[in-house]
């Protein structure tokens, strides 16, 4: 495996993209499982296939447009996520209802692309499960620029990210822009999706953005230390199920979804091991 990976770039693309998913994801997903948004990864990673397949119809009726599906994808998922925002808005006191709306409105345009598209094929099952051969290097340069943008941002903004995430009244009071910086937090959610879904597969990224954190929370004695665990957990899942998924022939997607169901399941063990010790 060490020889394929120095010896074919696609592998190596792969791999070092896995690496970077592996912390991005979970990092990301710490705030969005405390600010009891989880569900809003669902919503993402549907309207992401809507992109994704209104690209493979550009490429497949016009060969002329050179649109690579995971930039459609990208741009369907930053603009689903400033329509969650609207809604949010509109509903103010029911704002979760945007959530569904858009989940729906992705799975009905990823229906009529995919038909546009004449149906499923090779490339989108790949999107739906992941791949480990799916990433090329123009793709793993993209997800590299997300990740160095979603690291810095969590640095540059960490504190009003905390602060959002455990009191948002508070923070209004104390002068956080609070609209802009939740904003800035989904629409990086979006890209941090969209560069997942190669990986992971469209219908299982959301694990990879929950399972890690949830199994964190029961051992992290803050939240730091929870940030630090579920990067850990999220690496360790991801460089399993590339690995199982090489040796395998299958789609690593769902080896990374079950071995972070382990994990969750072992730090269960342990919290109520500790209970009883005590």
């Amino acid at each position: 495996m060490i020889a394929d990976l120095i010896q074919f770039d696609f592998l190596r693309n792969t791999f070092l993209t896995g690496i970077l998913i592996g912390i991005i994801a979970p990092l990301l997903g710490t705030f969005i499982v405390v600010r009891r948004l989880s569900l809003i990864a669902d919503g993402l990673s549907h309207v992401t296939l809507a992109g994704i397949a209104f690209g493979l119809f550009l490429e497949k009726k016009f060969t002329f447009i050179l649109l690579p599906p995971l930039y459609s994808g990208l741009a369907f998922s930053v603009l689903g996520s400033i329509f969650i925002e609207k809604l949010r808005s509109v509903y103010k006191s029911y704002q979760e209802i945007a959530i569904p709306i858009i989940l729906s409105g992705g799975v009905g345009l990823s229906v009529i692309f995919i038909a546009l598209a004449d149906g499923f094929n090779t490339e989108l099952m790949n999107f739906l499960f992941g791949s480990a051969s799916a990433v090329s290097q123009g793709d793993f340069i993209t997800i590299l620029a997300i990740s160095i943008l979603v690291v810095l941002i969590i640095y540059l903004f960490y504190k009003e990210l905390f602060t959002l995430s455990f009191d948002e009244e508070y923070a209004s009071v104390s002068g956080i822009h609070s609209k802009q910086i939740h904003l800035l937090f989904i629409i990086l959610t979006a890209l941090v999706i969209a560069a997942s879904i190669q990986i992971v597969g469209v219908l299982l990224v959301s694990a990879l953005m929950t399972l890690p954190v949830a199994a964190s929370m029961r051992i992290a004695k803050g939240f730091k230390q929870m940030m630090f665990l579920s990067i850990a957990f999220g690496e360790l899942a991801v460089m399993i199920g590339l690995t199982s998924g090489y040796y395998l022939n299958i789609p690593p997607g769902g080896t990374i979804v079950v071995v972070a169901i382990l994990i969750l399941l072992i730090t269960i063990g342990m919290k109520k091991l500790r209970i009883r010790k005590a």
